[in-house]
């Protein structure tokens, strides 16, 4: 039996096809980085056809405080997989340091509690004897990121740890290490090629003590400012097609499905995910005098 175990790999934390959009969800220092208060909803819906598969429902709220160059901003996260469940509740703070005439560098922290809760009781599917499988484990833990975020009006770079700090879990005698840190860097850049069209390639390179180098690389085409249609590549996972579309100037509808590949493809199905967002910034008009 010892010489058949191999190492295995698995996705560590909640993942999302449509950060660039949003990239709060993987950096504290995003904060108040769309200069007004933003409020977006996310629903992903991982890996269909495999049972208790991860859903995840995201709220975040930004918003910048111009004259004190600092932005506030809160992330709820409720994930769910197999008989796991996962709720966080995180509030952000960054400060923007202008580094031109349109240009920024933000650094941020952000600091909340993470709560799992697992139902192992419901693996027996009968009667035991154990009287400590009827309980359900659940843990609340501090939770702390911290991240820098460098934006103008074409090049966007982000680098952050969104979890430093490490959750251990005591069940009698042994001991379970839930999570270590995680790190992200973030780039994306944007390329004008007339009035209509605009192109948007990015990268976000994700890194898990102990595991190989992850990436996901993605290219956005930009139809007169309200189309987007995109491609990505989730390296030996999915191939993610994006949609996301300016209703006004305020409300945005963006979509994506992750076409899975690789020997995940002979697991599941793809994932989908939904993205609602609401801008309260109001674009001023050329008024004519009456006189």
């Amino acid at each position: 039996m010892l010489l058949t175990f191999h190492s295995s790999l698995a996705q560590q934390k909640v993942q999302f096809s449509q950060y660039m959009f949003n990239n709060l969800v993987i950096n504290p220092a995003y904060a108040g980085a769309d200069e007004a208060l933003s409020l977006t909803f996310v629903h992903r819906a991982q890996w269909n056809g495999i049972d208790n598969a991860p859903t995840t429902q995201t709220l975040t709220g930004h918003t910048l405080f111009r004259k004190k160059h600092f932005g506030l901003g809160a992330t709820l996260v409720n994930d769910q997989y197999g008989v796991h469940k996962n709720l966080s509740a995180l509030t952000n703070y960054a400060y923007h340091l202008q580094t031109g005439k349109h240009s920024f560098l933000s650094l941020g922290v952000q600091v909340g509690i993470y709560n799992t809760r697992s139902d192992y009781a419901s693996l027996i599917g009968g009667v035991t004897n154990d009287p400590r499988l009827y309980a359900n484990v659940s843990e609340t833990f501090f939770d702390f990121g911290a991240g820098a975020y460098y934006r103008s009006p074409r090049l966007h770079v982000g680098l952050s740890a969104p979890q430093l700090l490490p959750e251990t879990i005591d069940l009698d005698t042994l001991s379970v290490r839930l999570s270590r840190t995680n790190y992200f860097l973030f780039s994306k850049y944007r390329i004008t090629q007339n009035e209509s069209l605009e192109y948007e390639p990015s990268i976000l390179l994700k890194y898990f003590p102990g595991l190989p180098l992850s990436y996901d690389i993605n290219i956005n085409m930009i139809y007169r400012k309200v189309l987007t249609l995109g491609l990505s590549y989730r390296k030996e996972e999915s191939v993610d097609f994006l949609l996301k579309a300016q209703i006004t100037p305020q409300f945005q509808v963006g979509y994506s499905y992750d076409h899975a590949i690789g020997s995940v493809a002979r697991l599941a199905n793809g994932s989908h995910e939904l993205m609602v967002q609401y801008l309260f910034k109001f674009v001023e008009t050329k008024v004519a005098s009456p006189r």
